[in-house]
């Protein structure tokens, strides 16, 4: 019987691990019950945004209420854990606990769930890019529900004047790295809609910079628009942007600001709030 139908049920008392497909899964003889109990009691009170009684604790971690106070009076003389006398709540300091883990963590690995929840709050694909000379190099990416014409793999490289990614990095350049940049790309053009004038791109860069986000129509292949926010780190000489790209079969470049840009900036801002926390 579990807490809730009015029992004690201690599910560290055993030495077989959980379940799966039916089959008990043997633990180590080196495995640390006390341990266990105590990420229980971790695990139990960052579920609530509430401070918490010894019961709530103990009930929550599914273990005795003696063993939870134990707990909870090692993890706050530890300064994991606060109370007033009656009720509990973790500190800001459980936070260093998983700190090393996010540390370690690469754009891809941050990125990549809030891309996935752009995608589908969108239903377009979405990728992430940095720049390499005057270069685009694609360093995460999440496919859309339908099939596109253009589809692109992490490392691919597209030029960085005809796409919404491309433009928004460059707006993040200082203007001397801009202006040296711009010597030395080729402006190809790929529609009849590329921009070929390093003047008329800087005239689009200074807009980006002034509207924060970056629009591309069909400027590197018909049919294709793209719109693109940078996000933030800490090293502000080597820009990151997100994008959206869709057919304009299901979006104008109108409703791409209306309907995709609130969501991917929610998106970027929430990887930069990721990346803040690990120092990147």
């Amino acid at each position: 019987m579990s807490p809730a139908d009015g029992q004690f049920v201690d599910p560290t008392s055993r030495d077989r691990g959980p379940v799966i497909s039916g089959e008990p899964v043997e633990r180590s003889k080196d495995f640390v019950k006390s341990l266990e109990r105590g990420l229980a009691v971790i695990r139990a009170m960052g579920s609530s945004n509430d401070p918490m009684t010894l019961s709530e604790v103990a009930a929550r971690a599914g273990i005795p209420r003696a063993a939870a106070r134990r707990f909870l009076i090692t993890l706050s003389e530890l300064s994991y854990v606060e109370s007033d006398g009656r009720l509990f709540r973790l500190t800001p300091r459980v936070m260093e606990l998983g700190y090393g883990y996010l540390s370690g963590l690469s754009l891809p690995d941050i990125a990549i769930p809030h891309a996935e929840w752009l995608v589908n709050e969108t239903k377009q694909p979405s990728e992430g890019a940095i720049l390499d000379g005057d270069e685009i190099v694609y360093v995460f990416r999440v496919p859309g529900p339908y099939i596109m014409s253009s589809n692109v793999n992490v490392g691919a490289r597209m030029p960085a004047h005809a796409t919404a990614l491309g433009k928004m990095l460059l707006a993040g350049l200082s203007d001397d790295r801009l202006d040296e940049l711009l010597k030395k790309i080729k402006f190809e053009s790929y529609t009849e809609r590329t921009v070929t004038d390093p003047a008329r791109l800087k005239e689009d860069i200074e807009r980006i910079r002034e509207l924060g986000y970056s629009l591309v129509d069909q400027e590197l292949e018909p049919g294709l628009c793209a719109i693109a926010v940078p996000i933030k780190t800490r090293k502000e000489d080597e820009p990151v942007a997100i994008n959206v790209s869709s057919s304009i079969v299901h979006h104008t470049p109108e409703s791409m600001v209306e309907e995709i840009l609130p969501p991917l900036r929610t998106a970027a801002d929430q990887i930069a709030a990721d990346l803040a926390s690990t120092g990147a």
